[in-house]
This record gives structure tokens, C-alpha cells and sequence, in this order.
């Protein structure tokens, strides 16, 4: 149970980078002014995201 529960995790969290990602490559420059940093900014809040939940989930829901 503990494999699928993984298996599903891992998905869920390669399919968010993958949004992300995409995301990013999307926001081109508009050419003046400084470069817009909004795409990679939410991939680093994803990940922070996805490492604080999964710490939530090791300290207080895994059964040991």
C-alpha cells in the first residue's frame, strides 16, 4: 500500500513541475524593462510546497 501511495505522490508531484515548467516557457520577455521572473518563482514556491508537505506527512501522518 505504502509502493502505491508513493507511486501516486510522485506522480501528482511530476505532473505539477511538469505545469510549471511549461509555465515557464510560456512567459517570454516582452523585450524592455527587466526580465519578468514570475514563472520561475512559482516552480521554486511548487517545490517549497511539495518538501513541506511531504515533511507534514512523514513527521504526523506516516505510521512507523
Amino acid at each position: 500500500m505504502m509502493k502505491k501511495m508513493g507511486a501516486g505522490v510522485a506522480t501528482v508531484a511530476f505532473s505539477v513541475l511538469l505545469t510549471g515548467v511549461s509555465y515557464v516557457l510560456a512567459n517570454e520577455s516582452k523585450g524592455e524593462g527587466p526580465p519578468d521572473y514570475s514563472g520561475i518563482t512559482s516552480i521554486y514556491y511548487i517545490l517549497i510546497g511539495l518538501i513541506l508537505a511531504y515533511g507534514v506527512y512523514d513527521s504526523f501522518l506516516k505510521k512507523s
